[in-house]
């Protein structure tokens, strides 16, 4: 009964945890980050990283990020496509530079430097989804073009390690046009899918005389564009996403807001704010203190200005695009699951593992308190 144990703890923490950072003036998002690196290896040892963290998070991960696209406006969405993919090229290339110096001041090999640079590149809204709904910022041109940026980084990010990989890595070689054109069928199949099958898939099993069809055949729908997205290589939030997106064009949108929400923030999305936190470890990173504090400086800034400059370019003002450019900063669960395939591939110093994901948290410890003191300055204005 040990998972009961860890889930007693989780959901009574991270309630406490966010409720005081909301008093402190802070998101609560950041509290139930902090308790994680608490309750972790980190400081108390209380709760491990194990499977059942593991299962628990994703589908907390997946839920948050599935009720982003339920809430998120489609007309504002297409509105700034524009800006989505500036905010994501010039954020991508900011990083990758940033990294890649940062590797050369420290002595590292070209390869390593470079994969740092992509690993700088990665970019996870899923904490900042939280930020903007408990702002009400979610459905904002600022809030809609960070989504959009995310899909486009997430695309660009995973062509970029694939092509490291095959080029530098000990895996097998990796075509990067079959890997282009995975990420234009995911696109086609869930647009077509969000058009016609999934209106007609809800109204026709909504009709089942069972308890609660619509939300079992929304989860259904959300796993399947999981699955697909993860079949061609696109992260699984991005799926989650989609089938958020595909569902609020129905007449099954406020139906499955309403019901999903307290099955995702009772149980499973504060076990994935935990296993963020859970990820850290002090042990051995005593000799690596400036590598991680230049790493972090540069992981924070490059995003912020890149994502920033590319929100400027596409006619946003400063103010509204510092706020678009905090809204890349954080790398969460993303760049560490490009951190585990860097080290994987030999791309990554087994040395170097353990700071690399120390400032991963890091830039997503900052972003939060970031973006709500930008967005408040915004309001007030």
């Amino acid at each position: 009964m040990e998972f009961i144990l860890y889930l007693l703890l989780i959901l009574f923490s991270t309630k406490v945890a966010g409720d005081i950072s909301v008093r402190l003036g802070q998101p609560s998002v950041l509290g139930k980050l902090i308790i994680g690196i608490i309750l972790g290896p980190a400081v108390l040892g209380w709760i491990d990283n194990n499977e059942f963290i593991h299962y628990f998070s994703e589908i907390g991960v997946l839920l948050l990020m599935f009720l982003a696209g339920l809430e998120t406006d489609l007309d504002q969405l297409k509105k700034n496509w524009k800006a989505a993919f500036a905010v994501a090229i010039v954020g991508i290339i900011f990083p990758f530079i940033g990294g890649y110096s940062i590797g050369e001041l420290f002595n590292l090999d070209t390869t390593y430097s470079l994969f740092i640079g992509v690993l700088l590149c990665a970019t996870s809204v899923s904490i900042t989804v939280q930020v903007l709904k408990d702002m009400n910022s979610l459905n904002s041109p600022e809030g809609s073009t960070i989504l959009g940026a995310a899909v486009v980084d997430d695309v660009l990010v995973v062509i970029l390690l694939a092509a490291m990989t095959s080029l530098l890595g000990t895996g097998e070689e990796v075509s990067i046009g079959l890997l282009i054109g995975k990420k234009v069928l995911f696109f086609i199949g869930v647009l077509v899918a969000g058009a016609f099958i999934v209106p007609k898939f809800l109204q026709i099993l909504s009709k089942l005389k069972v308890t609660e069809p619509v939300i079992s055949m929304a989860l259904v729908v959300c796993f399947a564009f999981v699955y697909f997205a993860d079949l061609l290589g696109m992260a699984g939030i991005i799926g989650a996403f989609a089938a958020g997106i595909a569902i609020s064009q129905t007449d099954y949108k406020h139906t499955v807001e309403r019901k999903m929400e307290p099955v995702a923030y009772a149980v499973f999305v504060p076990v994935f704010f935990v296993s963020i936190g859970l990820n850290v470890s002090f042990n051995g990173i005593g000799s690596q203190i400036g590598f991680i504090a230049v790493l972090s400086v540069i992981a924070v800034l490059t995003k912020l200005v890149g994502g920033a400059i590319g929100a400027k370019l596409t006619g946003f003002n400063n103010h509204s695009a510092l706020i678009i450019g905090a809204g890349m900063v954080s790398r969460g669960e993303v760049a560490l699951i490009i951190a585990a395939t860097g080290l994987q591939e030999s791309l990554l110093l087994p040395e170097y593992f353990t700071s690399t994901v120390v400032v991963i948290i890091l830039t997503t410890l900052f972003a939060p308190p970031l973006l709500k003191f930008l967005i408040n300055q915004d309001k007030k204005s």
